[in-house]
């Protein structure tokens, strides 16, 4: 009969030791304590393993979510990569010339996926790990209400201060994902034209026929001339004199540059039949006869020359005289050069 009374104080002073959160079998605390019997570890339970399994569950979601979004993005851009030939392309003449150009366009586009690609993946890591940060914070215990009403005023600030800098970057997306331009081309800026080196998402660096280096801001680009895109229309005016026979000189011109579309060293090169267009202009100097034929875009300029070239031989042997210098015009040059 004593034995009883000990075992119910015995009883008595273990359950006063017990945690409060084991009367509630369903809480985390009684689960750790029915496994573990101790007292400390259940009644941290919450600090030691569910705000760590809940931090560590926000960046495990945060690292996938960010693997899914890159992979998705990665696939959009691959598809762009290799992308079909475009509409304007397709009517090339031979092989070898679309071959060629068809290559460029295909490089291009896969420079402008890949730069566009790397944006997104940056903006997609920057949003899904500031959203993942500011979700732990919060599992820390921290306020976040100063925290964001400080991100919107510095976001507010760095908006006012710098938004020649974001007006630059919007239009260096704009740029790149469009493709106005790319490196390698010939563009004019207006202010500075020549070759473009290097394009970026704030600036455009090109240089010049004379060799100067120039850097254009995105946002001030306001409008630009590519003249290496697709393909290119040559164009040659020649002027000759009045007394000359035009519809002899245009059939000569003809005959210049069907001689020159035919030869298996400009056959990649020139892209379409020339034509010579006749008289394009009469003025009192004399009268001016256009040619023009399409070839492709990196090689117009030494196309160009080769065809005056050519024409300018070919009129001295027909006997086409050019027109003879006005008499104004021979004094202005002769008074004007020191």
């Amino acid at each position: 009969m004593t034995a009883l009374p000990s075992v119910t104080a015995a009883d008595s002073g273990l359950a006063d030791s017990m945690p409060e959160c084991v009367s509630d079998p369903t809480t985390l605390c009684a689960k750790v304590y029915d496994l573990s019997g101790i007292d400390w570890l259940a009644n941290n339970a919450e600090a030691l393993i569910e705000k760590p399994a809940r931090i560590l569950l926000v960046l495990v979601v945060a690292f996938v979510a960010r693997f899914m979004l890159h992979r998705a993005i990665r696939r959009l851009t691959d598809r762009t990569a290799t992308g079909g030939v475009p509409t304007l392309l397709r009517p090339l003449r031979n092989r070898g010339a679309a071959g060629q150009v068809i290559e460029q366009v295909a490089a291009r586009r896969t420079q402008r996926a890949e730069a566009i690609g790397s944006v997104l993946r940056s903006v997609a890591s920057f949003v899904v790990m500031g959203i993942a940060v500011v979700l732990v914070l919060g599992e820390l215990g921290l306020d976040l209400a100063p925290i964001v009403a400080s991100a919107g005023v510095v976001g507010v600030a760095l908006g006012f201060g710098a938004q020649n800098l974001v007006k630059d970057f919007i239009a260096g997306i704009g740029i790149i994902l469009e493709d106005q331009y790319g490196v390698g081309d010939v563009v004019d800026l207006g202010e500075a034209s020549g070759t473009v080196e290097a394009v970026g998402l704030r600036i455009t660096r090109l240089r010049d026929v004379n060799g100067v280096v120039w850097y254009a801001r995105n946002g001030e680009v306001l409008r630009v001339g590519n003249k290496s895109q697709g393909f290119a229309q040559v164009v040659i005016d020649m002027p000759v004199a009045h007394d000359t026979d035009l519809e002899r000189c245009r059939s000569v011109m003809q005959e210049v540059a069907d001689a020159m579309y035919v030869e298996e060293e400009w056959s990649a090169v020139l892209l379409a039949e020339p034509e010579s267009l006749g008289a394009e202009q009469i003025t009192a100097a004399g009268v001016t006869m256009r040619l023009q034929v399409r070839s492709t875009s990196a090689d117009q300029w030494r196309v160009a020359r080769e065809l005056r070239m050519r024409l300018q031989e070919r009129f001295a042997t027909e006997g086409i005289r050019t027109p003879p210098p006005l008499l104004g015009a021979s004094t202005a040059t002769g008074t004007g050069v020191p």
